[in-house]
């Protein structure tokens, strides 16, 4: 029985749909808002798309200004300008417009646009925002983060060269405005490696060990909606069908993970992100199949769940086969989308495993969450899994050493709490 208190949290207003984004105006006329801020990065503004959102507010007698230089993977020392310009301009609502980091972007410039005593600095870590900011609307471009409906925005500490997270129930936006027409222009790879960093929300909150029967569901709906959708969607871009399955899924993932967390596939990956600057949904990719392999044997029938949602057959078959047909499927979809999952691939060397590992370990946040506790030695063992790709000059030189390794992993299985206890 779970006897633990649940919170749930999601935006206010969830307006999902082709061509949804037409109700921008309406929603920031019920915010009270009379002069908006659409802040996006260079590649939409390119695109010709901010258009699309400045119109229908523009429509309703709305002021509107574009700040267009949020990066990709933000750096904490890149959001003060556009704080300032949001001050400065008097804006009173902001819309993120963009993939996940324009929105964590947008998330945060909201805060420190209406307190600007206050740092990026001073909000990382747990519950340490304590107002809300400027209302704010999230327009994904991409299906992948599913930060238009979290209380996260992750951004990049240069100073300590990792991947730090505010976590907030203050920083949820107000409306979260999911319209897959949006996300037809987003490129095959791009479509790819967000798509499956939506997978992996939806996987880590089913198995994390604060999964709820509120997140359950949405969890298994999105993993069932992204693994029918994600091959087609990123080689037949303009798949109206596919592309629908892809942005709600990972609307659903956001929620789910939103409230269940995500664990170790995320921790591993954060170092890989934030020393080598590899894009998040690269890094989550990469260290996906491997911590799954990891994590299977604490929660068997879960991985069963999660292949059977993938479309696995699974009948016949015991838990534990059933579980390693999910972790083989894992890596297939990987290799068939072509993101990597070997530190190879993306040009990190066997020599940056320790310091990777000693990263990973501070984010215990994350491992928290996880439905199998790591030790260090764990996750050291995790990279040396897939630091080189098979069949290369280094995989051969170093096979020997990495099969005889690879059973050394000592962490405990922690069995599964919480909602899934019960069942």
């Amino acid at each position: 029985m779970d006897n633990k208190i649940r919170v749930h949290r999601a935006p206010a207003a969830m307006i999902t749909g082709n061509n949804a984004i037409a109700q921008i105006g309406t929603e920031a006329k019920k915010l009270h808002a009379t002069k908006v801020l659409i802040l996006t990065d260079p590649g939409v503004e390119k695109s010709g798309m901010i258009d699309t959102v400045e119109r229908p507010l523009i429509d309703v007698g709305l002021e509107v200004g574009v700040y267009a230089k949020a990066v990709p993977e933000p750096p904490m020392s890149s959001i003060q300008e556009g704080v300032e310009f949001a001050r400065q301009g008097g804006y009173d609502l902001i819309v993120g417009f963009g993939g996940g980091s324009a929105i964590d972007v947008a998330k945060m410039t909201a805060v420190l646009a209406k307190y600007p005593d206050q740092t990026l600095e001073d909000y990382v870590g747990l519950d340490k925002v304590p107002h809300k900011g400027l209302p704010v609307i999230a327009v994904p471009t991409t299906a992948g983060t599913g930060s238009e409906v979290t209380a996260i925005a992750i951004f990049s500490n240069e100073k300590l060269n990792v991947k730090q997270g505010v976590v907030s129930p203050n920083i949820i936006p107000d409306v979260a405005l999911v319209d897959p027409v949006l996300t037809w222009t987003c490129p095959p790879q791009v479509t790819a490696a967000s798509g499956l960093d939506a997978l992996i929300h939806c996987i880590e909150a089913y198995i994390s060990v604060n999964a709820t029967m509120h997140t359950d569901p949405l969890a298994y709906e999105g993993i069932k909606l992204i693994s029918k959708s994600i091959r087609t969607a990123t080689f037949d871009g303009n798949n109206a069908w596919a592309r629908h399955n892809m942005a709600m899924g990972s609307l659903l993932g956001g929620i789910a993970f939103g409230n269940a967390g995500v664990g170790a596939v995320h921790a591993l990956s954060y170092p890989v992100g934030g020393t080598f600057h590899v894009p998040h949904g690269v890094a989550n990719t990469l260290m996906l199949p491997w911590v799954m392999e990891y994590n299977m044997v604490s929660c068997l029938k879960w991985f069963t769940d999660v292949g059977e949602a993938m479309g696995e057959n699974m009948e016949g078959l015991s838990v534990r086969e059933g579980a390693e047909v999910t972790v083989a499927a894992l890596k297939t979809l990987a290799e068939d989308l072509q993101v990597p999952i070997y530190l190879s691939d993306v040009g990190i060397p066997e020599s940056a495993i320790e310091e990777m590992a000693d990263s990973a370990m501070g984010q215990v946040r994350l491992l928290n969450n996880n439905p199998r506790k790591l030790t260090r030695d764990d996750v050291v063992q995790i990279y040396r899994n897939c630091a080189v790709r098979p069949g290369s000059e280094s995989a051969s030189s170093n096979g020997k050493t990495r099969g005889k390794t690879r059973a050394k992993t000592t962490g405990k299985a922690t069995g599964k709490t919480g909602a899934k206890a019960a069942k």
